[in-house]
């Protein structure tokens, strides 16, 4: 592949503060630092980035790109390991091992991966990568922000790794596009954004996503929801009832929809349709539609809209949509009301009652004139429930209403709470305190329940032992 000599071939196990590493297999998740960087550390940084960019550039010159792929990891390391250090001897450069083998590291990063961005990928306690520009890093744990020592080498790299992201899945982002959803392979989102329309330069936002699916039963147990109401939603997800997931950024929503879609019979047909592909279906029989950018003319662009029409023509038992945006939640109304019960959405509000208003508004945009009376109407019997999320000033995410559509009066769309968090105050730590439990009010649907065969008991929507 390119000149080989002896050198040194094996890992640190220990990176310092700001380093940049790979965690190979079964390895522990890298610690990244989270700290303020010093004039000092600031230098030395900036002459670590310049050795790297200059071995980087090396490898490209001296490899054979069209093979990486056939070899080894381990081999391919070795080889890299080997001409990092004869550069080093050439520049007269003195390193210890630990020091070679995290620079090794970093240059794989370089080659095979997202560079500094890998660490951070890595680290399972990272939900959220945030990249401000080239040099101001935060992410999140734990719902909360932190700013890390990570950092690229100039707006150039940055650009490079934007590059290398979206082209992989057949985008592209330049002046005359210049933003971009994409995705990773394990299907973390992720939103590029560039010049000009980014004044202080690119930035990107990346939504990792778990390498396990949460299911119902974990998310019980990470307070997210009661063991009651989850009974209720694996009831809803039975009986086929349409729901709609309703929620701010960030605040669980796709989770809350892979979970509820793993009590889906595996029998039924599914049709998927999204922006970015991201949901984690563990149904076999799963067809994953998703939309596509304009070319280079502007042409050739693929709409959520023109994905769900196209669904109704291949036999779903259920359209699962990623999330209803736009003009496309006309045609999902028309689905759930036309044979595809126990259809599922999301949609950005922040109150059940918002959802509601939100679609009506989308559905407007489909430029029907159609009244607004006859928007209620479809939405009223199309839409049974939704489920409201939230992220809490904590940072925790939880389901803080469970919600039924029960009808109209007049021409007002009629709700009712099934399930409600009460919020009690905070915590000397700061975590929000609250209790979440049913209303006491039995559901409209109960009946459709008990003819789809489910009986949970009325003990399940009482309050205090009373049911109203």
């Amino acid at each position: 592949m390119f000149k080989n000599f002896n050198g040194p071939t094996h890992r640190s196990a220990t990176p310092t503060p700001g380093d940049t590493v790979t965690r190979m297999p079964n390895a522990p998740a890298p610690n990244v630092a989270v700290m303020p960087r010093r004039p000092q550390a600031d230098a030395e940084l900036a002459t670590r980035l310049e050795l790297k960019q200059e071995l980087h550039q090396t490898l490209l010159e001296q490899m054979n790109l069209s093979v990486i792929d056939k070899v080894k990891p381990a081999e391919l390391r070795r080889e890299v390991a080997v001409l990092v250090t004869g550069v080093l001897q050439d520049k007269g450069v003195p390193m210890s091992t630990t020091d070679l083998d995290r620079l090794v590291d970093e240059v794989m990063d370089e080659l095979l991966g997202l560079g500094p961005l890998e660490p951070l990928l890595a680290d399972p306690t990272i939900n959220d990568i945030l990249v401000n520009s080239f040099d101001n890093i935060y992410v999140e744990r734990h719902g909360l922000l932190e700013k890390t020592a990570v950092r690229f080498r100039d707006e150039r790299h940055l650009m490079r790794i934007i590059d290398k992201i979206v082209s992989r899945i057949g985008r592209r982002v330049d002046e005359s596009q210049p933003w971009v959803d994409a995705r990773l392979e394990d299907g973390s989102r992720v939103n590029a954004i560039i010049r000009p329309c980014a004044i202080d330069g690119p930035s990107l936002s990346i939504r990792k996503f778990s390498k396990e699916a949460l299911t119902m039963h974990r998310l019980v147990e990470l307070g997210g929801l009661s063991e009651q109401a989850a009974r209720i939603l694996r009831a809803f997800v039975d009986a086929r009832l349409n729901v709609i997931i309703s929620g701010g950024t960030g605040s669980g929503k796709t989770t809350m929809l892979n979970a509820m879609s793993a009590y889906i019979d595996p029998r039924q047909r599914l049709v998927t349709i999204e922006d970015a592909a991201e949901l984690q279906l563990q149904q076999d029989h799963v067809i994953r539609l998703e939309t596509r950018p304009p070319n280079a003319e502007g042409e050739g662009a693929i709409l959520q809209r023109d994905l769900v029409r196209n669904a109704l023509r291949m036999r779903p038992d259920r359209i699962i949509v990623g999330e209803v945006r736009g003009a496309e939640a006309f045609d999902m109304l028309q689905a759930m009301n036309t044979g595809h019960e126990g259809s599922m959405t999301t949609i950005h509000a922040n109150t059940a009652r918002d959802a509601v208003s939100r679609l009506e508004q989308m559905v407007t945009m489909v430029g029907a004139n159609l009244p607004l009376s006859a928007i209620r109407k479809q939405i009223a019997s199309g839409i049974h429930i939704i489920i409201q999320l939230n992220r809490l000033s904590d940072g925790k995410r939880r389901v803080t209403s469970i919600a039924e559509i029960t009808g109209m009066e007049g021409d007002v769309i009629s709700m009712q709470d099934i399930f409600l968090f009460h919020k009690r105050g905070k915590s000397t730590s700061g975590a929000v305190l609250g209790d979440f439990g049913p209303t006491g009010v039995r559901p409209h649907c109960a009946p459709h329940l008990l003819a789809a065969g489910i009986d949970l008991g009325s003990e399940v929507f009482t309050r205090n032992g009373v049911a109203e």
